[in-house]
């Protein structure tokens, strides 16, 4: 990763680029410009009823900020049916180094004080772009999302990118499109001031707010 710090990390992500590694173990990262791109629509965000009744029991607490390199090593952990993953150690310290610079960010849900669920993201202007998340109890990082999307509201961000679609994100909204409408969304949004509160909503909070938008 000679040659790759935060700096050209931000400018990558501010046209349309974003970097992986092919393993765990591969020492190079390598860039990516998908034809098509996954994006979450923040005024179409969907809250499956399933969710909505575990949010209103609040079985985690959720915290913002308070772990992002905890957050970054779990979603790197292997897990059943992934046993690779694309998070090397030369990537968790080029976006530690972005997390201190207030350009990264992670949710986080826990449980009697343990991580339980999390992501972690990039943001720049009123873009955010959604990395990883994981999860180690029933939908932690379900609401870690639903978190996300309550924060990325709050604070006036218009673009929420998920790099691909898949069918996991197809149930919250995610929708798939051109490079050339990915990257006329990401001009506005990047121009556009936004913030990233670090106070941590409740799930009740979140479950209200959501309310009457897109739960079916």
């Amino acid at each position: 990763m000679q040659g790759i710090d935060a700096d050209l990390l931000l400018k990558a992500y501010a046209i349309g680029v974003f970097p992986m590694a092919m393993s765990r173990d591969d020492p190079e990262l390598h860039w990516f410009d998908p034809d098509r791109r996954g994006v979450i629509p923040l005024d179409a965000f969907h809250m499956p009823r399933r969710l909505l009744r575990t949010m209103k029991a609040e079985p985690y607490a959720i915290a913002v900020d308070t772990d992002f390199e905890g957050v970054m090593r779990a979603c790197a952990a292997p897990r059943p049916g992934h046993d690779e993953t694309w998070i090397n150690e030369g990537i968790i310290a080029l976006y530690t180094d972005l997390f201190e610079r207030g350009h990264a960010h992670s949710v986080e849900c826990r449980k009697d004080g343990a991580l339980v669920g999390g992501l972690y993201g990039v943001s720049i202007g009123a873009a955010f772009f959604g990395e990883s998340m994981f999860s180690t109890a029933t939908d932690a990082s379900k609401i870690a999302l639903a978190a996300l999307v309550h924060i990325l509201r709050e604070g006036g961000f218009t673009l929420l990118d998920t790099q691909y679609l898949t069918g996991h994100l197809a149930q919250f909204g995610a929708v798939e499109i051109s490079r050339a409408e990915y990257r006329k969304r990401l001009e506005a949004a990047i121009a556009k001031p936004a913030a990233f509160h670090s106070r941590a909503p409740s799930s009740c909070s979140i479950v209200s707010s959501m309310l009457g938008s897109s739960a079916g």
